[in-house]
């Protein structure tokens, strides 16, 4: 008798089954069926079945809850409070069911397995994303290695155009010098033929008083010259008689 009244106490408790509607624009592909099951399980919720469905064109997960009456009052007050961070819920409601419903363990199982399967193909792509950061990274430190080279060749380069640049300010240097000696010799030049104009001038003069001279001196010449040209003649021809006689007198002709 003790054994039958544990039994029936435990049938009375299994008692409740509801179906649970959740719909809106994002409901599925968001975690919603794991959502359900991490609370019937914190709730301690025995029956628990999920499915998606689509219902007029909007998305619905489909919750079958059993169990005692207050743990399925608590689970729905959970989950009408909360939902995944990416789902975007409309309504949530709630009905009476006399369906079977399958153990939360099941589910916990089945969710684990499509949690892997969807699981898989993300790995495969981590793991080509991974080989391809590889071959992208190797391909950086290339990069890196090349940036390298090209830097340390410009330090050089820079190291050379600062040396072109410090001499070519040594050349500017030396040319402004010789510039200033060049005006310096300019001036110096130009004072050498002011200086020179003013001797030539100076010359000019010098040589008209000259010409002025020599013009008085021919012109006086000349007029002693007429006064001395008759005598002159006279006193020739009588040297050449007297040289011819001579000439004469010691046989020479």
């Amino acid at each position: 008798m003790g054994n039958n009244q544990i039994e029936c106490q435990y049938i009375s408790k299994l008692t409740m089954k509801l179906k649970i509607k959740i719909a809106g624009a994002k409901v599925h592909d968001v975690g919603y069926r794991v959502f359900l099951l991490k609370h019937a399980m914190n709730t301690a919720i025995p029956g628990l079945s999920t499915y998606n469905w689509d219902e007029d064109g909007q998305q619905e997960v489909i919750a079958l809850a059993e169990g005692d009456e207050a743990r399925i009052k608590a689970f729905l007050t959970v989950i009408e409070k909360n939902k995944p961070e990416m789902a975007e819920v409309a309504k949530i409601t709630s009905e009476p069911f006399d369906g079977e419903v399958g153990r939360t363990s099941e589910i916990a199982m089945f969710c684990s397995f499509v949690q892997l399967d969807k699981a898989i193909p993300l790995l495969l792509d981590i793991r080509n994303d991974t080989k391809e950061m590889k071959g992208d990274i190797k391909e950086m430190k290339g990069d890196m290695k090349e940036m390298k080279g090209d830097i340390k060749e410009m330090k050089g380069d820079m190291k050379e155009m600062k040396g072109d640049i410090k001499e070519i300010k040594s050349d500017i240097k030396e040319i402004k010098s010789d510039i200033k000696e060049i005006k310096s010799d300019m001036m110096e030049m130009k004072g050498d033929i002011k200086e020179i104009k003013g001797d030539m001038k100076e010359m000019k003069s010098d040589v008209k008083a000259v010409r002025k001279t020599t013009e008085e001196t021919l012109e006086e010449i000349k007029d002693i010259r007429g006064d001395i040209q008759p005598g002159y003649g006279m006193t020739l021809r009588q040297v050449q008689s007297d040289i011819r006689a001579i000439k004469e007198r010691l046989g020479m002709l």
